[in-house]
C-alpha cells in the first residue's frame, strides 16, 4: 500500500504544471501531440482548396503569357484567407484526434487514476488553442488583408495591360479601327512569337510588319513592342512600289493603348483592423452602410475567439475518461454537429449583422454561453452520454438487421 500511494505521490508533479507554473512532461506531450496533428490537418486541407482555386487562375500563364513564378505568387497571396477560415476547423480535428489516441491508448484512465484533475487534462489543449488564436488573430488583422490587398493590386495591374488582356493569341485584333495586330502563341517568359502589325492610321502611308519574335519593353517612355527579326513593308500613296526594310529590331509604340492603373479602392475584406475601428470620414462605405464595416470588425473581433470555444466544445465531449469498451461515436459525432451548429450559426447572425444592429450582441451572447457550458461540463466531470433508449434501440435495430438473412 505505500508503495502505491509513493507512486501515485511522485507522479503527480509529472502530470500538471511544475512548482513555477512551467509545463509537466504530460501538458507537453499533449501540446506538441495537438499541434503536430493541427498543422498536418491545415496545410493538408489549405493545400487542397488552394490547390482547387489555383486552377481558376492557370488562365494566367497559358493566355496571358506570365511566369511560373507571377502565377505561383498571385494565387499564393489567397493562402492567409483560406487558413483563416479552416484553422479553427483545423484545431478541432486536432484535439479531437488527440483525445481519441489519448483515450485508445488507455491513457485518458491512467491519468484520472494517477489523480490528475479534467482542468489538468484541458490544460495542454488551451494551450494550444491560445497560440492558434494568436496566429489567427494575426491573420484576420493584418496577414489576411494585407494579401488581398496585393491580389488585388496585382490583379488591376494585369488587367491594365492591353498586352496580357486583349492580344490573345491566334486573334486578330483591332486595337482602332486602322490599327490591327495577331500574335501566333505566348512564349514563357512574356516572349511573343509570329507577331504582324497591319497600321493604316496614316492616311497617306500603310505600314505592314512582320517580325519572328518580340517582347514588351516598359520604361518613363512609354511601352513599346519590341520586333525582332522581321521586315517592315511601306506603302506610300502616289508611289506604285512598296518600300521593303529588314530589320534586326524595331520598337512599336503602345504606349497609347496600355491603360493606366487605376485607383484601387479595397472592399472590407481588404481592410486592415485600424481602419475598420477608425474609418475615414470620407469613406462611402461608411457614409452609406456603416453597419456593414461594423459587421466586419466584430466578425474580425470574433475570429480569435472561435478556437478557443470550438476545443472546450470538442473536450466537453470527448474530454470524460472512458474504458475501451464505451464506444466514443456518439461523443465525436456529436462534438462535430455541435461544432458545425456553432459556426453557421455564428455565420448566419454576421450576415444578419449587416442588416440588424441586434444581431452582434447576439453573436457574443453566443460564444460566451457555449464556453460556458462547456466550462462547467469539464470542471464538473460530466460524461455526455446518449440516452438509454437511444442506446436499446440502436442495439434492437443492429439485432434485427444481422438475423435477416443475407439475399442472393
Amino acid at each position: 500500500m505505500a508503495r502505491k500511494g509513493l507512486g501515485a505521490r511522485t507522479a503527480q508533479p509529472a502530470l500538471g504544471m511544475g512548482r513555477q507554473g512551467s509545463m509537466g512532461s504530460i501538458d507537453k506531450y499533449i501540446f506538441r501531440t495537438t499541434l503536430g496533428a493541427f498543422v498536418m490537418v491545415l496545410v493538408s486541407l489549405t493545400g487542397v482548396i488552394w490547390i482547387t482555386q489555383a486552377l481558376r487562375g492557370i488562365d494566367l500563364m497559358t493566355n496571358q503569357g506570365q511566369t511560373i513564378l507571377v502565377f505561383l505568387g498571385v494565387t499564393g497571396l489567397a493562402i492567409p484567407v483560406l487558413a483563416l477560415i479552416i484553422a479553427p476547423l483545423a484545431l478541432m480535428i486536432a484535439v479531437a484526434y488527440t483525445l481519441n489516441k489519448l483515450a485508445t491508448d488507455s491513457e485518458v484512465i491512467v491519468m484520472n487514476a494517477a489523480g490528475l484533475p479534467p482542468w489538468g487534462l484541458f490544460r495542454p489543449f488551451l494551450y494550444a488553442s491560445i497560440t492558434v488564436s494568436l496566429a489567427v488573430a494575426a491573420l484576420a488583422f493584418y496577414i489576411a488583408p494585407d494579401g488581398l490587398r496585393r491580389l488585388k493590386t496585382w490583379n488591376t495591374e494585369i488587367t491594365a495591360d492591353v498586352m496580357a488582356n486583349i492580344l490573345q493569341p491566334g486573334r486578330f485584333t483591332q486595337l482602332e479601327p486602322n490599327l490591327t495586330i495577331r500574335i501566333r502563341e505566348r512564349l514563357p517568359g512574356g516572349l511573343l512569337s509570329g507577331i504582324f502589325v497591319d497600321d493604316r492610321r496614316d492616311p497617306k502611308e500603310r505600314l505592314s510588319i512582320v517580325a519572328d519574335r518580340g517582347t514588351v519593353l516598359k520604361n518613363d517612355k512609354g511601352t513599346f513592342l519590341i520586333l525582332e527579326s522581321g521586315n517592315l513593308q511601306r506603302f506610300e500613296i502616289g508611289k506604285r512600289d512598296p518600300a521593303l526594310v529588314a530589320f534586326t529590331r524595331y520598337a512599336f509604340d503602345m504606349s497609347k493603348f496600355v491603360g493606366q492603373t487605376q485607383a484601387v479602392t479595397y472592399n472590407l475584406r481588404e481592410r486592415y483592423l485600424t481602419e475598420l475601428l477608425a474609418p475615414p470620414a470620407d469613406d462611402p462605405i461608411y457614409q452609406q452602410v456603416p453597419q456593414r464595416l461594423d459587421a466586419e470588425l466584430h466578425d474580425r473581433l470574433m475570429s480569435p475567439i472561435y478556437p478557443l470555444v470550438f476545443v472546450l466544445l470538442t473536450f466537453a465531449f470527448l474530454g470524460s475518461p472512458r474504458t475501451t469498451r464505451q464506444s466514443r461515436s456518439f461523443s465525436m459525432v456529436s462534438a462535430i454537429l455541435a461544432v458545425l451548429i456553432l459556426r453557421i450559426g455564428g455565420y448566419a447572425l454576421s450576415v444578419l449583422s449587416t442588416s440588424a444592429a441586434w444581431a452582434v450582441p447576439l453573436q457574443y451572447a453566443l460564444l460566451l454561453a457555449t464556453s460556458g457550458v462547456c466550462l462547467w461540463i469539464i470542471l464538473r466531470c460530466i460524461a455526455i452520454e446518449p440516452p438509454a433508449k437511444l442506446l436499446e434501440s440502436v442495439r434492437r435495430l443492429s439485432a434485427r438487421l444481422s438475423r435477416q438473412p443475407a439475399t442472393a
